[in-house]
């Protein structure tokens, strides 16, 4: 059976995203729902590790990671020795790329 395990930055960024659509009027139940969509599509990681896409072929960088796509956010993970590590969990507007790779684009600009 695979492992899961969720960074402190994937666990911050479910309380920045429920945080973020509860700030509307009524909406704490919808922010709720969409939690708990996203959090069930990371335990399905469990059964299904290489169902999300390679980050690679979307972006110029080599990666190991994959991402996969639940509502507005983006799923980032990597599956290794039977674990499944849940690095972010971003908006897909965002620019992922710099988030995930700053300091490799840091020194690339140098």
């Amino acid at each position: 059976m695979n492992k899961l395990k969720i960074s402190p930055e994937a666990r911050n960024d479910l309380v920045e995203i429920k945080n973020y659509i509860s700030q509307e009027p009524n909406s704490s139940q919808a922010a709720e729902k969409l939690i708990s969509k996203i959090t069930k599509k990371i335990r399905g990681l469990l059964d299904y590790p290489g169902i999300g896409a390679s980050l690679s072929s979307v972006i110029d960088i080599q990666t190991e990671y994959r991402f996969l796509a639940c509502a507005n956010y983006l799923i980032f993970y990597r599956y290794e020795d039977e674990a499944v590590y849940v690095i972010r969990i971003l908006y897909g507007r965002r620019d992922y790329v710099r988030v995930l790779f700053n300091d490799l684009l840091e020194k690339e600009e140098k």
